[in-house]
């Protein structure tokens, strides 16, 4: 069929109302979302980027030396011994720290270094320091202390294994920090277990010493860590398989480890692993970290998954290919570029779930992708609780996990705004930014971010304002309802008419300015796709034709995923409006082409000049005229070859036309 697109400004994606799936074919970021909503409940708040959050202080390494003897054997005490060196530089002249540390998980004994004292209360650990310490100035304290056996949500032992699981701030149950997204450090863990366990953490093995009755595992993580992504997960004999991946542009060979129980089979996931690995680090810049990792749990960790850096926690027997897409999606997107607090929950969850969506289409087409992404918009709109992707406030009041990890607003709305993204810059400029943001080293790699940053790179890099879209699609809740209406008109000269308003429902809080894809279809069975940008609510589009229209279809491409509504035909509303119809000779033209076009009644009237990728070239008209026909003059000599598109704007009447600028 033949399409023809007259106007390209921005894009954007649509409805299909399609129930959530059962549980035993979920998607990895249902699982993802269930297992989060079961933890624990929270509390609280560089490598940061320039958006974070900034703090008197800034960890730089945490060095941690664990006993985990007594955990494995029944009846497997949650209790253990450690101390810990807290590395940190000085941002604002001080002479004591706060850390997170829960009163009922941790017992401090002492501090040492540059700690000279102590008070544990209200969850908060003040270290007093030896001195006032200024600005750009690096020290250390030294904690001893243990850990009481109670069940916190962070801490499991059972049947032989010990692990942790920390999202979004249990860390602070495990050992003090500064237990923030925004502030990463590297992490340095040694712990000691019995002979017959395997151990895991972040980063490297750097050496394991055996002696008699024992084996002492030392991790070393090259790159920083958000409190909440370190890791410790072991278990009595433990399987492991290791896949080496070797990256394609420096042959650097990435050794990817598998620990699993006896009774599972991971070797489907382990035969795609390096698939994966290959085509996320093409999308999204080279794989970020020097090993990696996947471990299945115990009944303890019922639900899906937990994108440890370096070491993915999964559900028992969970090889699911959904699952591992998504989880090693956070790779990049959460631990690789960390949300800088939790209002910036999105540029994790709603990330890996649309990469999840993306590997896809990388194995089964676009087709693929988009049923997918059609099926979080459906479940996002049979389940839309009615909040917003990000409130500011949960910047500084984390809220409950079944707020921050709800399955309708953080991952599947989530994931269909980055499709609506996708469509309103195109491909080659959406996948740009995407690259852009995540191989960004001064102030995203390794780091933290906010979603005001990651909307400044696609701004960037696209060359768009884009603070429309994240203002209606991440901060305000729900979505559009359309009631558009659509007429078709035989003109006096043989020509055809076809009018169009674009309308949201009234009760609606905000208007969802979109572009907006209409196609048209004819009575020679042929059809065509205007593409327009509605600005505001009940905008008047007019289009002439040739020959003689059928019918109009609103979104013929679903690319506005989230919405709702309607489009009708009504002839009567357009019937004040119908003359506002601009004319261009010659079309293509060389060297001018003369605009003539009527005005019904006196008003203020704009007319640009846009090019083919929707950037603005001129202004020709902005001013008040008086009713009547109007005639105006485009200059070709300094325009380049090519397509370009008239818009046309008075009162309530928008109008787009194409033209073309010949040699």
């Amino acid at each position: 069929m033949n399409k023809i697109y007259l106007l390209v400004l921005l894009s954007v994606a649509s409805f299909s109302s399609i129930t959530a799936q059962q549980p035993l074919n979920m998607k990895g970021s249902e699982y993802c979302s269930m297992k989060k909503m079961k933890q624990g409940q929270l509390n609280d708040l560089s490598l940061a980027s320039p958006n974070s959050p900034k703090h008197s202080y800034d960890v730089l390494n945490y060095t941690m030396n664990i006993n985990l003897m007594n955990n494995y054997t029944s009846p497997y005490p949650a209790s253990f011994s450690a101390n810990l060196i807290i590395k940190f530089q000085i941002d604002t002249a001080l002479n004591a720290i706060v850390l997170n540390a829960v009163n009922a998980s941790l017992v401090i004994d002492s501090v040492k270094l540059a700690g000279t004292g102590f008070s544990h209360v209200s969850d908060l650990l003040t270290v007093n320091l030896d001195r006032t310490y200024l600005p750009g100035e690096i020290t250390q304290v030294q904690l001893y202390y243990r850990h009481n056996n109670i069940n916190d949500g962070a801490v499991y032992t059972s049947n032989g294994f010990f692990f942790t699981d920390c999202e979004p701030e249990g860390a602070r149950k495990w050992f003090p920090c500064y237990d923030s997204p925004s502030d990463k450090a590297t992490v340095d863990i040694t712990a000691k277990v019995p002979l017959n366990v395997k151990l895991g953490s972040n980063g490297r093995l750097q050496d394991s010493i055996v002696d008699a009755n024992s084996i002492t595992y030392h991790w070393i993580s090259r790159d920083p860590v958000a409190t909440y992504l370190t890791v410790i997960t072991s278990k009595v004999n433990y399987q492991l398989d290791v896949v080496n991946w070797t990256n394609p542009n420096t042959s650097e060979v990435v050794p990817i480890r598998f620990y699993h129980n006896s009774n599972e089979d991971p070797t489907y996931i382990e035969s795609i692993i390096g698939d994966m690995t290959t085509f996320y680090s093409g999308q999204f810049g080279d794989h970020p970290f020097e090993k990696n990792g996947f471990a299945t749990l115990n009944n303890q960790f019922v639900w899906g998954g937990m994108e440890n850096q370096t070491l993915t926690s999964l559900c028992p027997g969970c090889w699911y290919e959904s699952l591992v897409a998504h989880e090693f999606a956070h790779q990049w997107f959460g631990d690789m570029v960390t949300c800088g607090t939790w209002a910036d929950i999105f540029l994790n969850e709603g990330f890996a779930t649309w990469t999840e969506a993306h590997w896809t289409e990388h194995t089964g087409g676009y087709s693929a992708y988009k049923d997918e992404i059609i099926n979080n918009a459906g479940t996002y709109l049979s389940q839309n609780p009615g909040w917003a992707i990000s409130d500011p406030d949960w910047a500084i009041n984390t809220p409950d996990v079944n707020i921050l990890f709800n399955f309708a607003i953080t991952y599947e709305k989530g994931s269909c705004v980055l499709h609506q993204l996708r469509y309103v810059l195109g491909d080659s400029l959406f996948f740009s930014g995407m690259k852009a943001y995540a191989t960004d080293t001064v102030n995203f790699k390794y780091k933290s971010a906010t979603i005001p940053d990651f909307r400044d790179k696609m701004e960037e890099v696209s060359g768009q304002d884009l603070n429309w879209f994240f203002d209606e699609w991440i901060y305000a809740p729900n979505h559009p309802n359309y009631k558009n209406v659509y007429a078709i008109k035989h003109l006096d000269n043989g020509k055809w008419q076809v009018m169009f308003t674009a309308k949201q429902s009234a009760l609606a809080p905000i208007y969802w300015q979109m572009p907006l894809e209409l196609e048209i279809n004819f009575m020679d069975l042929s059809d065509t796709i205007v593409k327009v940008f509605n600005s505001y609510n009940s905008q008047i589009y007019a289009f002439e034709f040739d020959k003689q229209p059928t019918n109009l279809v609103f979104d013929p491409n679903h690319q506005i995923v989230l919405k709702e509504g309607s489009t009708i035909v009504g002839n009567e509303e357009f019937e004040t409006s119908a003359n506002h119809i601009i004319s261009i000779a010659p079309d293509p033209f060389i060297t001018s082409a003369t605009v003539n076009y009527r005005l019904n009644s006196s008003g203020n009237v704009k007319i640009y000049l846009y090019d083919q990728l929707g950037r603005k070239i001129s202004e020709l008209a902005n001013e008040k005229q008086s009713a009547g026909s109007h005639t105006l003059t485009i200059d070709g000599n300094s325009l380049q070859p090519g397509l370009y598109f008239l818009h046309f704007e008075s009162g309530n009447i928008s109008e787009t036309i194409k033209l073309l600028k010949s040699n």
